[in-house]
């Protein structure tokens, strides 16, 4: 019995070591198969991986530019377009991360782009810049793979690029096209009612109906036995300057652009409005000191020169001095002149502070006192409230409200023009302002 016993111990045993033998062939069977598997996978990729290699390698077949204009424009969406040419005999997949200047802050871009084998494409983007100076574009880098996407090649075109941001000439042309094609109500600019006219005689006309019988000349008219009317035209040549102010107050941004740049900008765009009315037009700018004087001319090269001026203006952190203002205007500007003042005034105390100044400036010349509505303060104004804290910050912005209006009643009450607006309305409003003396004959 023991001895039945040990043979069947020992039959089990021989099973188990036989079963362990077996599988371990198995094991080693499957891990085999799977290297031998695994090493013709490795050899297929490996060569396709290399004709993909050869495929982009061989050649240059890919070619890439970068179009920008010389010179950008300060708060506009300014287009860059990209050009993309396939030389291969594929349709490429290209990856674009083009070096844009710095002053954009944008470290993510990447645009994709797919062009059929042996054609060209292009695309565009905008870049718009919040202010004036020199941008500098980098290298155009585009990353080149096929449909495989195993490799990817990388091209670099473009060397380092040199792009002046000037005043915003793109809305100095649209507000000179709204001017020429005299639809301006349609943009924005209200029409003006010509409740006058200067004494510049031009001619001597029949009377049709519309004309203003004020004008019938009746000695013509008995002569010629029919209505006859005289005809006047806008006094022409008269000097307008645009006086911005440099100081601490015209840094304030709104909306990405600083006050400074939204004066800049409306004044190219006034100006270019009074050159085509054939008037003269000047600048100058001050703060501590009056500086970048240009006189007033009626040439149409004069804008160019405006524009440069322009171009090279900053403020500074000082507090700007009107009195220095008004000995400059009094000894260089003698003739009798419609000044456009663009400042800030964010207090009734800070205006009657310069209130002589501008009194004095007003005596020899037509004076238009320009400056800002606080929009953020009035969104506050009229924003509905309901905690005691909120109702106390509404309160304040519509006492700076009230005060800016104030500060208009005060101008007038003193016989100054004066114009506030929301800095994104200046332009228009400047050049409505300015169409309106013309229309009264003002000057």
């Amino acid at each position: 019995m023991r001895q039945f016993f040990s043979s069947l111990y020992f039959g089990q045993t021989f099973f188990k070591i036989l079963y362990g033998f077996s599988g371990l062939y198995l094991l080693s069977f499957w891990f085999h198969s799977l290297f031998s598997i695994s090493t013709v996978l490795l050899i297929i990729f490996s060569l396709v991986l290399a004709i993909d290699l050869y495929r982009l390698y061989q050649r240059d077949g890919f070619f890439a530019s970068r179009e920008v204009a010389p010179k950008f424009s300060n708060s506009d969406a300014n287009p860059v377009r990209i050009g993309l040419t396939n030389l291969y005999p594929f349709t490429i997949h290209i990856d674009i991360i083009d070096e844009i200047p710095e002053q954009f802050q944008k470290r993510d871009f990447l645009k994709s782009w797919t062009v059929q084998a042996n054609s060209k494409d292009k695309f565009s983007y905008t870049l718009t810049p919040v202010q004036r100076g020199e941008y500098r574009f980098g290298f155009l880098n585009c990353y080149v793979s096929s449909k495989l996407g195993l490799v990817k090649r990388r091209f670099r075109f473009e060397n380092e690029f040199l792009v002046k941001v000037y005043p915003s000439f793109m809305q100095m042309r649209a507000l000179d096209f709204m001017a020429i094609d005299q639809k301006m109500s349609q943009y924005g600019m209200k029409k003006i009612r010509k409740i006058g006219h200067t004494m510049e005689f031009e001619q001597i006309k029949t009377y049709v109906i519309g004309d203003d019988i004020r004008t019938i000349n009746w000695k013509a008219t008995a002569k010629h036995r029919s209505l006859m009317v005289n005809q006047y035209q806008d006094e022409k040549s008269q000097p307008i300057y645009n006086i911005i102010d440099v100081g601490r107050v015209m840094k304030m941004p709104f909306e990405g652009l600083s006050l400074l740049d939204y004066a800049i900008n409306s004044s190219l765009a006034f100006s270019n409005i009074a050159l085509k009315k054939n008037d003269k037009v000047g600048m100058l700018t001050f703060a501590e000191t009056v500086q970048n004087h240009v006189p007033a001319n009626s040439k149409k090269t004069h804008l160019n020169t405006l524009l440069e001026t322009l171009y090279g203006i900053d403020t500074g952190f000082s507090v700007s001095d009107f009195n220095r203002l008004y000995a400059n205007c009094k000894r260089s500007i003698t003739q009798r002149s419609l000044l456009m003042l663009y400042t800030n005034f964010e207090h009734i105390t800070s205006l009657k502070r310069q209130l002589p100044y501008l009194r004095a400036i007003a005596k020899s010349h037509l004076l238009v006192v320009i400056f800002f509505e606080n929009t953020e303060l009035e969104d506050m104004a009229s924003h509905k409230t309901s905690k005691v804290s909120e109702i106390y910050e509404k309160t304040i912005a519509q006492e700076f409200v009230y005060n800016k209006k104030l500060m208009v009643k005060e101008l007038e009450r003193n016989g100054i023009q004066a114009l506030l607006t929301k800095p994104k309305d200046l332009s228009v409003n400047t050049i409505n302002k300015y169409l309106e003396i013309k229309a009264k004959g003002l000057l």
